[in-house]
């Protein structure tokens, strides 16, 4: 059996660095906490290749003393506390005095300081723990930390690093986190050369809110003040309708400092429950001003997590601020219509074009004026785009009617012409083919299915009778000597889901085309994960483009999601993928995830149906693999036999 020795100063410091340290967020984090502690009001933070080959951390804080160079490079060396008595009462980011040991037992350090009492600054450098150099050099007041080579000389901790991209994305979090905390405190972030943030330093929150989050967050925000005796709450809420599908979004600091604690977190969603749907959360911003005696952050290294004693006055007081702050406004959504103003314009001139004849003698007119077509440029192409299709989806119309009449006089599908007349433009080039591939027969032409793009034959008809509808959600329908009675909402988010999922895997897809595209303003986090799954996004029909920093161009989507086409619907398509733990996952979860989304397009409750289109939803249901339950484990459908409904009437005792 070994003997029992003492283990060398070295290696002391590299197993206390793998407690601190584990990537380069948290060198990043120590560093600038440092800054925060030290007075700066300005902190520029700089990395390369996701800071594991440079880091460069810059403050204008009071400085460190040349005397003081060295030992702040040692185990638990601290200008902060003094005794054990001060851990009762700690005011600032950082107490351990382990952050420079441990930074520097694992990297090459350069410190550059300087205060204001001195003539010239200080150059230190160590690297594993052994110093290098101590001499003068110029510098301005305040500290600069350089780091370099990260991991360096232990390859088993670089190793387990993830992506230059990664590593920056969790960078940009925590200085996005910092700036949240300390608004009188100007941020920068560069990244690879690219400043990836920058707040102004102003004290005001909500500023750095609309500088991290954009106007659409900002703009729906609701402030939040509680105050009670040794504990206040001051900060904003988002309303539920920017509520998000993960809860990176909830921002709470305790005494200035980013921490997790799941009673904060049970307390805020609480407050929401009324107001969000399940699984979504909130956004808020909250800061935590508690007495030091009832919190305890000596938890951990790292400092990330929290304990109180007084649990439940903390919990009642955070509940009570989110809850004033929502119910202090209504909080009815406010619909925005676009201006009519082009359409307004384009109907007069297009419908007597359409009723008469000389339809060209207007465009005739129009063209000898050269000047006024490039005045009014986008007017006049908008004006002869409109007429252009009006006149050839009236053309349509009027040459399927007539096919309709010599083939059949079956009446048409109300919805779907309804859907005609509201949306001409979906009847395009780009749809067709994939319509014409499954009519594989030369049949005469045929009335297209809401549901599907086949008609249900006859022998299917005779199978089931459709009773009637109740409620004008749920459908009776006679089967087998069974009632059933089928939610059409669940039945036909489940019909979109295997169709989706089955086009998916066939590469039976169209995509149809948006203008104007979508713009996603994206997070680092959130780019990365759009671009690890680009090639799923693009295979199902997407067309997504970089549209300058940080942002994304949604150019075209899969047909079956085009009246749904919105940018909350794609941001919850990127934060459902961000949940899962596993960055690596099977293609068959991702095109779940996506085809769940396309039954946001499914038709709701209270919605009236034709017979016809009840008959295409029960056909295409019941040739499903699983036609029981929607995608969400909701059931569809429910039966009733005939003998129940007998024992029920007492004909059968």
């Amino acid at each position: 059996m070994s003997k029992i020795q003492v283990l060398d100063p070295i290696t002391i410091d590299k197993i206390a660095a793998g407690e601190v340290i584990e990537r380069p967020a948290s060198v990043v984090k120590e560093l600038v906490e440092n800054a925060i502690d030290a007075g700066a009001t300005a902190v520029v933070v700089e990395i390369k290749d996701g800071g594991i080959s440079f880091m460069r951390i810059t403050d204008n804080g009071c400085g460190i003393d040349r005397e003081d160079v060295r030992s702040a490079f040692l185990r638990h060396s601290t200008s902060k506390i003094r005794s054990v008595d001060d851990l009762l009462h700690i005011g600032s980011l950082g107490f351990r005095g382990e952050a420079l040991s441990s930074i520097s037992a694992v990297a090459q350090v350069e410190l550059i300081t300087k205060t204001k009492d001195q003539t010239f600054g200080t150059l230190y450098r160590i690297a594993g723990g052994k110093e290098e150099t101590l001499e003068d050099t110029g510098a301005p007041d305040g500290t600069t930390f350089i780091i370099r080579q990260l991991f360096y000389n232990t390859p088993a901790r670089r190793k387990f690093l993830k992506t230059p991209m990664t590593e920056a994305s969790h960078v940009g979090d925590l200085m996005t986190r910092l700036a949240l905390s300390h608004p009188h405190i100007s941020f920068q972030f560069i990244n690879n050369g690219q400043s990836k943030l920058h707040t102004s330093g102003n004290g005001k929150l909500k500023d750095v809110i609309y500088h991290i989050y954009g106007r659409e967050i900002a703009s729906n925000l609701l402030q939040a003040e509680y105050d009670t005796p040794g504990l206040k709450i001051t900060g904003f809420l988002g309303k539920p309708i920017i509520s998000r599908g993960n809860r990176n979004f909830e921002n709470y600091y305790v005494n200035g400092r980013y921490a997790r604690n799941s009673i904060i977190s049970r307390a805020i969603e609480d407050a929401y429950k009324d107001f969000t749907m399940q699984h979504k959360y909130p956004f808020v911003v909250l800061h935590i001003e508690i007495d030091g005696e009832h919190v305890d952050v000596n938890v951990h290294p790292t400092k990330m997590e929290l304990r109180f004693n007084n649990q439940q006055e903390v919990y009642n007081a955070i509940y009570s601020a989110v809850d004033q702050g929502l119910h202090e406004k209504e909080l009815i959504p406010h619909v925005e219509m676009p201006e009519p103003k082009p359409a307004v314009r384009s109907t007069p001139e297009s419908k007597p074009a359409v009723r008469s004849t000389p339809e060209p003698k207007t465009v005739v007119r129009s063209a000898p004026e050269p000047k006024t077509a490039v005045r009014s440029a986008p007017e006049h192409n908008l004006e002869y785009f409109m007429s252009k299709m009006k006149e050839r989806v009236l053309a349509e119309h009027e040459e399927k009617k007539k096919k309709e009449e010599t083939v059949t006089k079956q009446p048409v599908n109300t919805i779907q012409t309804i859907a005609e007349e509201k949306t001409p433009y979906m009847q395009n080039t780009a749809v067709r083919p994939q319509i014409s591939t499954q009519t594989t027969a030369p049949e005469p032409p045929k009335q297209m299915e809401l549901f599907e793009d086949h008609l249900l034959t006859r022998e299917a008809m005779q199978k089931y009778k459709v009773v009637g509808q109740v409620f004008e959600t749920y459908w009776l329908v006679e089967y087998d000597n069974s009632l059933y009675i089928i939610d059409q909402h669940a039945a036909h988010e489940r019909v979109l889901y295997e169709k989706t999922l089955k086009s998916m895997q066939t590469r039976e897809f169209t995509s149809q085309m948006i203008s104007p595209p979508i713009v996603l303003n994206l997070s680092m986090r959130e780019a990365e994960l759009l671009n690890t799954y680009m090639d799923r996004f693009t295979r199902i029909g997407f067309e997504i483009e970089e549209f300058g920093q940080d942002s994304y161009a949604v150019r075209a989507v899969p047909d079956n999601l085009f009246s749904i086409a919105k940018k909350e619907l794609l941001i919850q398509m990127l934060d459902s993928l961000s949940d899962e733990i596993a960055r690596n996952q099977s293609p068959d979860l991702i095109d779940e995830k996506i085809a769940s989304m396309s039954c946001k397009a499914a038709v709701k409750g209270n919605m009236k149906l034709s017979v016809q289109e009840v008959d295409a939803l029960i056909g295409e249901l019941l040739s499903l693999d699983n036609p029981y339950h929607c995608p969400h484990g909701r059931p569809t459908i429910i039966a009733m036999t005939k003998r129940e409904l007998e024992k029920k009437f007492k004909r059968i005792v």
